[in-house]
């Protein structure tokens, strides 16, 4: 891949379409983080809770 190429498509967005999509990725970054910890299924929460334990993040 052309690093002149990826630079460029980074540089052609504005900061604010940058910023919706940094904010975008948050978002979503944090409800697979949090909202994985209130699933019901207790196979998908003992996983989140090991990789929040694995990350360093307080979980209780």
């Amino acid at each position: 891949m052309n690093n002149s190429a990826v630079s460029t498509g980074l540089s052609s967005l504005s900061l604010s379409q940058r910023l919706v999509a940094g904010l975008l990725a948050l978002m979503l970054g944090l409800t697979l983080l949090v909202g994985t910890g209130f699933a019901g299924d207790y196979r998908l929460h003992n996983g989140a809770h090991d990789t929040r334990h694995a990350m360093g993040f307080p979980c209780h």
